[in-house]
């Protein structure tokens, strides 16, 4: 689970500024490992802190400018079995995108190849070949998610199509 894009390096010490990607930024104040890039590098987190939106994280291993600047543009995991729990019936994004959607009638919609955050709520954008649809991710027009089986059933209420 992505949870930080890891931009500049901060100062001399080989710290570096991060954007965070996780909804739960006070994670960071226990966040003990996390994984770097595509290749999943560990390195363990000597110390972190929250600045003006951003983590600045002190990585064991990064000790200077150029070994931060090294990791410019990483993304930082952690792994599945560390990520903050949800409550019932609530989901991360990645759990989400790329599911089936199917009306209550057993219609295929498409795919959620997206989502868009909102004031309010979540907006769903599925996909398929007739077109997109955008669905809002409320109990009255989502009715079940089955991780298991990939597939979103929805209630297509007025107005959606």
């Amino acid at each position: 689970m992505a949870i930080a894009q890891i931009g500049s390096p901060h100062g001399i010490r080989g710290e570096v500024r991060c954007a965070i990607l996780t909804d739960f930024p006070e994670r960071f104040q226990h966040t003990k490992r996390v994984l770097a890039g595509a290749r999943k590098t560990p390195y363990e987190v000597e110390r972190a802190r929250l600045v003006k939106g951003a983590v600045v994280l002190k990585l064991l291993g990064v000790d200077s400018r150029d070994d931060a600047d090294r990791l410019r543009g990483l993304t930082l995991y952690v792994p599945d079995q560390e990520a903050v729990v949800l409550d019932d019936g609530s989901y991360f994004w990645y759990q989400i995108i790329g599911l089936k959607v199917e009306s209550t009638q057993g219609e295929a919609l498409g795919t959620i190849a997206e989502i868009i955050q909102t004031g309010s709520n979540d907006v769903y954008v599925v996909k398929s070949d007739s077109g997109e649809l955008l669905l809002p991710a409320i109990h009255d027009v989502v009715r079940d998610v089955n991780l298991e089986h990939g597939v979103i059933t929805v209630e297509l209420i007025d107005g959606l199509r």
